[in-house]
């Protein structure tokens, strides 16, 4: 469904347009609703106000209309959660084989992001941890594994449509697929303390190059350290200039220097 209202940010994910589609049925539906209720108060209202020809008359009931008022709601809710079940099959019971995966920790006010090193395990030596900095690759099916070190944290990335909770002591598995390169917030949707409004984090979304390339910058190939992370030598440890040139090699015409006064 389109979003008429423009109420939405962008979606970026290959599973949003789902969700939003059961977001604007149930907005419709609501809407619908509403202004049925509020449009016969203000019938009421208006005809049975003071000084109105006719008067109010009291009931002590109406089966009928009960019966209706009560099977209407619940035909509803049941036709929408057999429309829903299907989404949240694939969403969240149905997970892919995922490309990339990453440890995502809560913490007052921070993302904890851990990435697996060369060896595809966690919590060894070659691992790579980062605040509130997530970096995927694009049209890539990307898991997510979520804890908390403290108390309830909520994951959320709005273009993604993703939320989902972090709890302390239970790893929760979240996924997503962006289909779109950029760079997008992760804020915790859930009040965690006095710094819940400054706990935020970005996914950076790559293409596969330079995706490739930051996985290169983090895991360099052994023996390639790039050489602006060799160590400088000291400044007073640099040998003067004229130390360090060498020698003119000798000529038939000019005997070797031995070091020794003409």
């Amino acid at each position: 469904m389109q979003d008429l209202l423009g109420a939405l940010p962008p979606n970026v994910s290959t599973y949003g347009a789902r969700i939003d589609s059961l977001y604007h049925l149930i907005l419709y539906i609501t809407a619908i609703a509403f202004f049925a209720v509020e449009g016969l108060l203000i019938v009421f209202l208006v005809r049975y106000r003071a000084g109105a020809s006719k008067r109010a008359k009291y009931s002590h009931g109406n089966t009928r209309l009960e019966i209706i008022w009560t099977t209407v709601p619940a035909l509803i809710l049941v036709i929408l959660g057999f429309t829903s079940a299907g989404a949240w099959r694939d969403i969240k019971m149905k997970m892919p084989t995922p490309d990339v995966t990453i440890m995502v920790t809560g913490k007052q006010f921070n993302w904890e992001i851990l990435y697996a090193g060369p060896d595809g395990k966690f919590h060894t030596e070659d691992d790579y941890q980062v605040d509130n900095d997530m970096r995927v690759p694009v049209n890539k099916n990307v898991r997510v594994m979520l804890s908390s070190h403290d108390v309830i944290h909520s994951f959320f990335v709005p273009q993604v449509r993703l939320k989902q909770d972090a709890l302390p002591g239970r790893e929760i598995q979240a996924w997503f697929n962006v289909n779109t390169p950029g760079v997008y917030e992760i804020p915790c949707a859930e009040l965690c303390g006095f710094g819940h409004s400054g706990m935020k984090g970005t996914l950076t979304v790559l293409s596969d190059a330079d995706y490739a390339k930051w996985v290169t910058e983090q895991w360099p190939p052994a023996g390639s350290a790039p050489a602006a992370d060799a160590p400088a030598a000291p400044a007073g440890d640099a040998a003067p200039a004229g130390d360090t040139a060498p020698a003119p090699a000798p000529t038939p015409s000019q005997p070797p220097a031995t070091g020794q006064p003409s």
